[in-house]
């Protein structure tokens, strides 16, 4: 019977916020509760959000229950800043093309802030802000010209998508691919998944026995595992169970749960025995077997345990999902 819970062992939590936390202005139940009874380890908040200063995250967390100084908050804009001091002089002027939560990054980094190509920057840094309109792309395009040879551009991040309490909304990936179809390059990105962000946590909170909370995949997960840290995907956000069954190896997080009340109970071991020429998997309450290219349900048991038993099975199959029959119970 499982005794660890995902915390064991860790020294150093790193929750995602947008899907995680909160969704829009509001928590996500049981969210609160579950962080706040975290004991033994260092909490931080990471996002890729640049809309908004460390200090005003902190307040909209404290707001909703937790306990969250601008120190515990670690941003993408503040992962730019350390890849900005190795690209340009000190006090060099900066175009910027975002909000308040990457002007204020800059400013206290001693940098000068302009937003017109015509103030000839040093290089063009990037983030999401509801305001950012065909304009400041358009002057970011301007800046930057075109070839690898113009001066340096830093993106935040480069997630899709967003989500806010009415749905699911353009993020600034979609915002820094509409100036990579105007110059021809891409930027170098500091938020998830590039390591910039989890080497800023790690140098603050000076540990890197650390676990990365998510909801999205190709940012949060893929982020932990390329900074070699275990992940924890919850189901409160972007990625859901189909995305789970079907993703990517470098995508993959090491824990699965539906919501944060997961982060505090016993974790179920994943089990693999072999029934003749079928393998047959067990996590929990429930078992799934793989015979030749069908994976079927034995066991049916909680809903978490049984994508937990199906997306190890299909991962260990060494077969692409595609190729695979498999139930609708999965991930239903």
């Amino acid at each position: 019977m499982a005794s660890n819970t995902p915390l064991t062992g860790i020294d150093l939590v790193l929750a995602d916020l947008d899907g995680v936390i909160y969704r829009g202005p509001d928590a996500i139940p049981y969210a609160v509760e579950s962080m706040n009874a975290i004991e033994g380890a260092q909490v931080a908040y990471i996002t890729n959000n640049a809309s908004r200063t460390d200090a005003s995250v902190a307040e909209h967390l404290s707001e909703l229950g937790l306990t969250v100084a601008p120190h515990d908050v670690v941003t993408s804009p503040q992962a730019a800043m350390g890849l900005l001091r190795d690209l340009v002089p000190a006090g060099s002027t900066i175009m910027v093309v975002g909000g308040e939560g990457l002007t204020s990054e800059l400013e206290k980094s001693g940098f000068v802030v302009t937003r017109s190509a015509d103030d000839s920057p040093a290089a063009v840094v990037q983030g999401f802000a509801p305001h950012v309109g065909w304009k400041d792309l358009a002057e970011a395009s301007f800046a930057l010209k075109g070839g690898d040879d113009g001066i340096p551009w830093i993106a935040t991040n480069t997630d899709w998508t967003i989500p806010q309490a009415r749905g699911t909304a353009p993020g600034n990936g979609t915002l820094v691919s509409a100036v990579h179809s105007a110059v021809g390059r891409l930027p170098i990105v500091a938020g998830k998944p590039e390591v910039a962000i989890f080497e800023e946590a790690f140098r603050r909170y000076e540990s890197r026995s650390a676990l990365m909370i998510g909801d999205r995949l190709d940012t949060d997960i893929l982020g932990a595992n390329r900074a070699g840290i275990p992940s924890l995907l919850v189901l409160t956000g972007i990625d859901q169970a189909k995305q789970v069954l079907a993703c990517i190896p470098d995508e993959r997080p090491t824990m699965i749960v539906d919501d944060l009340r997961g982060l505090l109970e016993p974790y179920p071991e994943t089990v693999v025995t072999h029934d003749g020429a079928a393998v047959v998997t067990t996590v929990g309450t429930a078992t799934v077997r793989l015979e030749g290219q069908r994976l079927s349900v034995t066991t049916a048991g909680t809903s978490i345990d049984r994508l937990r038993a199906g997306a190890a099975a299909i991962w260990n199959s060494g077969s692409a999902i595609y190729a695979l029959e498999v139930p609708a119970e999965l991930y239903s």
